[in-house]
C-alpha cells in the first residue's frame, strides 16, 4: 500500500503510556465523557489523539477519559512529524 506524502498517518498506542497535560484548560463534565463514550461504541474512534513525541496529549483528553471509561486498552492517535516541518512547539504554540 503506497501512502500520498503528508497523509494522515495513525498509530494504536497504549492508554497507560499516554500523559494528561497538565495545564490543559478544558474540562470535560462526566456528561460529556459519556457522550464521547457513547459516540465512540456507536461510531468507532473517527478523532485520534494528537500527541507530542513524548506521548503528552496536544489533543484529546476528552477522548482519552471516554476510552478509559469503556475500558479500552489502546487508543488511535496522530503522531507528530518533524519530517513535514511540525514540530511539537508549533503544535503546541496555542498553550
Amino acid at each position: 500500500m503506497q501512502t500520498t506524502e503528508g497523509a494522515l498517518v495513525v498509530v494504536y498506542q497504549p492508554v497507560a503510556t499516554l500523559i494528561s497535560y497538565p495545564k490543559n484548560p478544558r474540562t470535560h463534565s462526566n456528561h460529556q465523557i459519556r457522550q464521547l463514550a457513547r459516540s465512540i461504541t456507536e461510531f468507532g474512534f473517527t478523532n485520534p489523539i494528537l500527541l507530542e513525541k513524548n506521548n503528552t496529549i496536544v489533543a484529546g483528553h476528552g477522548r482519552l477519559l471516554a476510552a478509559q471509561m469503556l475500558g479500552m486498552e489502546e487508543v488511535p492517535h496522530h503522531p507528530t512529524r518533524d519530517a513535514d516541518g511540525v514540530s511539537d512547539s508549533g503544535l503546541c504554540s496555542g498553550r
